[in-house]
């Protein structure tokens, strides 16, 4: 062990509490502007408030905002800092597809969907926002579905509240299609299955295969089809009929085939540096106007490169 391990581990421990330090977190409470919500929820006077957006140190989960008539939505994430928070130029947005309502990306691995305890300003939550907002200061997203850190691929932002919350209330019947890539390790001794299981979390927040009676366990259901093969891996097209937490990870690890590079839920190889998963297709019904629209991400080459 190198002798300077406990040392260093006390001076990153002094420098993520300084760093927690630097901001307050709020949980907003109900639709308001911004302006008013500080003043009269959180008890800012007006110069404060005023002072506090002028000098950029709000945040709405994880994006700068500085406009006073900006439209709070009930549980956003409002985080007032000790240092200024401005927004980036996005001029290499990886964007699929973008209308006045909808905006998808193709979110790269390692990339935080949206804002984590540990992590506020490196997510594709921000990213879009920052894009969206040099062209109309008033404009904002909700969040509808995530991607994993780790995975790549199709994420998708609604650019009003009405849409986002029709979205959420006829989830499981407007979604037709999400689909993902995923290199395992080994040979399926299916080379297509069906599989449904029940999904719960424990106190580490890592999902587990329960049982049916379990009632806090959700059904969850998985199809896989082995696109590709060798003597190591398989190259699966995977499709779920549920959107569970990790679970496309924790059914085919509960098989033995663990995707490559998921430490997460097993110990396999990790040729490419990154976890083999990948959200290449998100189809769905626009349930306010029945519109049909199907968002593709293409298959990362290195995917292929494995085989």
């Amino acid at each position: 062990m190198n002798k300077n391990y406990k040392e260093n581990l006390k001076t990153r421990n002094i420098k993520e509490t300084k760093k927690r330090l630097d901001i307050k977190e709020y949980k907003v409470k109900e639709s308001k502007e911004l302006l008013d919500y500080l003043i009269s929820n959180l008890g800012f006077s007006r110069n404060n408030a005023k002072s506090l957006l002028s000098h950029h140190l709000v945040a709405i989960n994880g994006a700068p905002v500085s406009q006073f008539n900006f439209i709070l939505s009930k549980d956003d994430d409002l985080i007032i800092s000790k240092r200024p928070i401005k927004r980036k130029e996005r001029s290499n947005l990886p964007i699929i597809f973008e209308n006045d309502e909808i905006i998808a990306i193709n979110k790269p691995y390692g990339l935080l969907s949206v804002a984590s305890d540990k992590e506020k300003s490196s997510t594709a939550y921000r990213m879009v926002m920052d894009y969206l907002q040099e062209k109309d200061r008033k404009a904002r997203i909700y969040v509808v579905h995530r991607l994993d850190k780790e995975t790549s691929g199709v994420l998708m932002f609604v650019k009003n509240e009405k849409l986002k919350e029709a979205l959420q209330e006829k989830r499981n019947d407007i979604v037709l299609k999400r689909g993902y890539y995923a290199v395992v390790e080994g040979v399926m001794s299916k080379k297509e299955d069906h599989i449904v299981n029940y999904l719960n979390m424990n106190s580490l927040n890592l999902m587990y295969i329960s049982s049916k009676f379990d009632k806090k366990a959700q059904k969850c259901i998985t199809n896989y089809k082995v696109i590709k093969e060798n003597k190591k891996y398989s190259l699966l097209d995977v499709n779920i009929e549920t959107g569970r937490k990790n679970q496309i990870r924790v059914t085919l690890g509960s098989l033995n085939h663990y995707v490559l590079g998921d430490d997460k839920y097993g110990n396999p190889e990790n040729p490419l540096n990154r976890l083999c998963l990948h959200a290449y297709n998100l189809t769905f019904i626009n349930p306010l106007d029945n519109k049909k629209y199907d968002f593709t991400a293409p298959m990362p080459k290195e995917f292929l490169n494995l085989f």
